[in-house]
């Protein structure tokens, strides 16, 4: 929706009349022209036709009889880190119901590798299968150390501290399992393979449970083809199919950047971030299915007026306007316009026209009324946005808890998800409505991760902007500790949350599986986002580098004609 002119003008003649303070945001590396500019590549048909030749050979060789349990776990799993696994959910659910009674057999007894068991352990859980932590527990001396014998064993290390990140909140075996661990895999020097040892620096730097699925699904791309002996039917699939998806999403941003261009709000609120391309990768991160491209495009336009209602309260408005803002967004009432100032009234137009046409096309489709759910998420988040600009304004430092309450709130990820379910639910159920109203501990979970990796990433650039408030600062004014430490009691802090959660998304519940993936990955894709700085907000080289990997450069293929042509003129 564009904005009126008479009212662009009016903000024009404000924003000369009274002095603001600005953020001094950087400006967008992906301008509209560029994003406009990218052409889809590799989406011929002759590819989309071999993509579907190779699905079947894939599919035959998820269910050969032949391949023993173990082959067809990695099989499993080499699928699913290479960005397949959308294409073959039934088929996967389907041999894992008939391998993994067997395989659980089998680790019952003596045989077994701690590579195997490890693996299995990982897919059980990643999948939603009940497997206990006790399997590992023959890996262990009477003392409760790990044994000796485990420490040259890099492969099943490997495994293993993969599988620990996926504990509940009180295994203490997996715990101990991933100190050990990392331990271990920290002293591998030169001597290791130099593959294995990608892997290892890899899994250390973010271990797989945490990281954003498209992204790591580009990385395993390139990783796995570097194997000795790597399957190239599946790699060639991987690659072709990876594209077909990247084609499809850069078309999705296409419309969003249209979209936000025409709504003319980033250009005239100035001291706001332009991220639109940002919130599209973010969004990416959370909803990564290729079918789901309608949720994609909702959870954009959220994410874009999250931004640009963030700022509001962190850079530009003063705590009466501000106040008046929050109210309006409570009464949800277009009357309520009246009472805002220009730039006001613009956002606050635009995010009500935005949401009540996505509420009225879940009520043309399944006859419910979502206004008064998001409404609320929308009020929760700008109360607590409220309480930070208080704290701004009058220099206080609350208590660590004190900010942690109000922060997994105002972090946004709970407007995201409560979003995300009405987008991606067929069935919409009341139970499932009730645990969105009072923000299920799989929200607040994610949300909490959301928040604490935010501040990681983003506490040197608020402090400097003179936001008092944030994790790290609370806890070592608290404490009475240095910034080191504080940080690190973020990060055990952060995986202990992920512990929470994995129960959560894990323990029956009234969401379908769909939004449980979404609510992992938001943690997931906030983890990438903050991993070495603010990537949504001031992105740099390496933000930049993610968004070309997933959305933008394609994987080059070997073309099939040449390569016989290059063996037909071999001398």
């Amino acid at each position: 929706m564009a904005l009126p002119q008479k009212a662009l003008t009016m903000l024009d003649n404000l924003q000369h009349a009274h002095k603001r303070p600005a953020a001094n945001y950087q400006q967008p590396v992906w301008t509209p022209d560029f994003v406009q500019s990218m052409k889809s590549y590799n989406t011929d048909k002759i590819h989309k036709q071999r993509a579907k030749r190779l699905k079947e050979e894939v599919k035959d060789m998820i269910c050969d009889d032949n391949a023993d349990p173990l082959a067809r776990l990695e099989l499993i799993d080499d699928i699913k880190r290479l960005g397949l696994g959308h294409h073959f959910k039934e088929d996967i659910d389907r041999e894992l119901d008939r391998i993994l009674p067997k395989q659980a057999a089998i680790n019952g007894g003596q045989k077994s590798s701690l590579h195997a068991i490890a693996l299995h352990f990982r897919l059980c859980r990643e999948y939603g299968y009940e497997v206990s932590q006790d399997v590992f527990q023959r890996f262990k001396y009477t003392d409760d150390s790990f044994s000796k014998s485990l420490q040259d064993d890099v492969k099943g290390l490997l495994s293993l501290y993969e599988a620990s990140y996926l504990a509940f909140e009180g295994e203490t075996l997996l715990d101990e399992a991933k100190a050990f661990t990392s331990s271990r895999l920290k002293s591998f020097k030169g001597d290791t393979d130099a593959a294995l040892m990608e892997q290892i620096n890899h899994a250390l730097e973010l271990p797989l449970h945490h990281r954003m699925l498209r992204l790591e699904a580009r990385w395993y791309i390139e990783t796995y083809s570097k194997k000795k002996d790597p399957n190239h039917l599946l790699l060639e699939l991987a690659k072709l199919d990876f594209n077909i998806v990247q084609s499809r999403q850069q078309r999705e941003l296409q419309e969003m950047s249209r979209w936000w261009d025409d709504t003319g709000l980033a250009k005239k609120l100035s001291f706001a971030r332009n991220r639109l391309t940002e919130c599209f990768f973010w969004v990416v991160g959370m909803v990564s299915e290729p079918q789901l491209g309608d949720c994609r495009k909702g959870l954009t336009k959220v994410a874009a007026l999250i931004t640009v209602i963030d700022d509001i309260y962190d850079v530009y408005g003063s705590l009466d306007e501000l106040q008046l803002f929050t109210n309006a967004v409570e009464r949800w009432d277009i009357n309520s316009i009246e009472k805002l100032p220009c730039y006001m009234k613009l956002s606050f137009l635009l995010l009500y026209n935005t949401i009540n046409e996505m509420a009225y096309d879940t009520l043309k489709k399944q006859g419910v009324n979502i206004i008064p759910y998001l409404t609320k998420a929308w009020t929760d988040m700008c109360k607590a946005f409220m309480v930070e600009a208080k704290w701004r304004c009058n220099r206080e430092t609350p208590t660590f808890d004190g900010y942690l309450e109000n922060g997994w709130m105002s972090v946004s990820g709970t407007v995201g998800l409560v979003h995300a379910y009405f987008l991606v639910t067929k069935n919409i159920t009341k139970e499932a409505i009730d645990d969105l109203e009072i923000y299920h501990n799989l929200l607040k979970c994610s949300s909490m991760i959301f928040r604490l990796c935010n501040d990681l990433g983003t506490s040197k650039d608020e402090l400097e902007r003179g936001e008092s408030a944030n994790s790290i600062s609370c806890y070592m004014l608290e404490h009475g500790v240095c910034e080191q430490f504080a940080r690190k009691h973020i990060r055990n802090l952060i995986d202990k949350t992920w512990n929470k959660m994995n129960k959560y998304g894990a323990a029956d519940s009234h969401f379908g599986k769909p939004f449980i993936q979404i609510a992992m990955d938001l943690a997931r894709i906030a983890q990438c986002t903050y991993q070495h700085g603010d990537g949504h907000g001031a992105p740099d080289a390496k933000a930049k580098k993610r968004v070309l990997s997933v959305l933008i450069e394609p994987i080059k293929l070997i073309e099939r004609p040449k390569l016989q042509n290059m063996e037909r003129h071999k001398p």
